[in-house]
């Protein structure tokens, strides 16, 4: 069976419009979460989110499909275009036989709110592109289409597990098929009243809107919820030895792919599901329980999510938890939905790159239910073996196991 590496990441996040910017701001400490300013909040319940900052899609698209298509369909294919550029496959590689793969949660639904209050406020027609480009799909069919990948395109769509699952797909597509290249990930664009409204209808949302930046805060005894956040991380993946004959850099190799589901609750986690994920990507990668260094957390920064996820790493990982290292992302980035495990998925290759552990912030009074080894710091560590989760609503579970590639490769 082939195995699976990563050779390129692209993302925009609200940390950054590349992967590096995002990285050195994670490192840094430093929030991405402020008041929302593409539309007004007022009489919300949570008015603050993660947004991206001084993002220009002309960049990567052209002015007629930027009117066309959603904002994820954007923000998608500029973290592709930097992710092939970083892989080195831009204008050199031959895509026509590769594959793309994005996931998304929400998919285009800034323009259907755009569209529906321009058609019951003010009585403007529909558009004719409103309906292809605000599927889900579209993601992944527009970056086919912009790069000449007549390959499997695919759009997935479990929540706030869909990047995972998009990559863990990929990973599969490659292990058990002739194709040596799959682009995956995920993308969103949900900062819209509907989006925000509804997630905080649901109490999901942390309502700490004169502390925005301390607002996000996993494992805290004071957190109330997550902060919705946008934007999108792609990666290249690719066969080990197609990317050995390129003589590419390879940031690590995805060597496990865990899937559960919880069958319990539309929005409350359950642990027993998430072990059974986790457990699912060890055995995947033939991975022993005491051979994990590192866990990038889901840790969406809710009561319930954070102290399962804890509960859940202690019944697969025993008295080996409290040596592995955990840390979320979400404290700084917020919660970027389905595009949040693909952007976790790229953190976690640059962490084992770059022996790097991100720290958690506001980790300030920590739950007694949330008792593990959480940096708070960043971390200087060599790490050959980390795994990231992701859990979504309806108990979709994903989980991704990374280990280092050893020299002799």
């Amino acid at each position: 069976m082939k195995k699976v590496v990563i050779t390129g990441i692209g993302a925009v996040t609200p940390l950054g419009n590349t992967i590096q910017e995002t990285w050195e701001n994670l490192l840094q400490k430093r929030s991405g979460i402020s008041q929302i300013t593409r539309f007004d909040p007022s009489g919300l319940p949570s008015r603050i989110a993660g947004e991206l900052k001084g993002f220009s899609a002309e960049s990567y698209i052209s002015r007629k499909d930027i009117l066309r298509l959603d904002p994820f369909i954007h923000y998608a294919t500029a973290a592709a275009d930097m992710a092939l550029e970083d892989a080195g496959l831009k204008t050199s590689g031959d895509l026509r036989n590769a594959g793309v793969v994005v996931g998304s949660s929400r998919g285009g639904i800034t323009s259907l709110e755009t569209a529906l209050e321009k058609h019951l406020l003010k009585n403007r027609p529909f558009s004719a592109y409103l309906m292809s480009s605000s599927t889900i799909n579209m993601a992944s069919s527009h970056i086919s289409m912009k790069f000449g990948i007549k390959g499997p395109s695919l759009g997935i769509s479990t929540a706030c597990a869909s990047g995972t699952n998009a990559i863990g797909e990929a990973v599969r597509m490659i292990r058990h098929s002739d194709i040596d290249i799959v682009i995956a990930g995920g993308s969103e664009a949900p900062i819209c009243r509907i989006a925000v409204g509804g997630y905080g209808a649901s109490g999901s949302l942390s309502k700490r809107n004169h502390e925005s930046e301390k607002a996000s805060r996993p494992f805290d005894n004071k957190r109330d919820g997550f902060v919705i956040a946008e934007g999108a991380g792609i990666l290249v993946l690719e066969s080990l030895d197609h990317a050995l004959k390129r003589g590419v850099r390879i940031y690590a190799e995805i060597s496990g792919y865990g899937m559960s589901s919880d069958a319990f609750h539309m929005t409350q986690p359950n642990s027993e599901g998430e072990v059974l994920a986790i457990q699912n990507a060890l055995v995947d990668a033939n991975i022993r329980t005491n051979e994990v260094d590192y866990i990038n957390a889901h840790a969406t920064s809710t009561k319930l999510g954070d102290s399962a996820e804890t509960e859940a790493v202690k019944k697969v990982f025993g008295e080996q938890s409290s040596n592995i290292q955990i840390s979320s992302c979400k404290s700084m980035l917020g919660h970027m939905l389905g595009a949040a495990g693909a952007v976790e998925t790229a953190v976690t290759a640059l962490s084992i790159s770059n022996g790097i552990i991100t720290p958690t912030i506001n980790l300030e009074e920590p739950d007694p239910d949330c008792d593990l080894n959480y940096a708070t710091s960043a971390i200087n560590r060599d790490i050959e073996v980390s795994i990231t989760n992701s859990f979504g609503f309806g108990g979709a579970n994903a989980v991704l196991v990374l280990r280092k590639i050893q020299p002799s490769i």
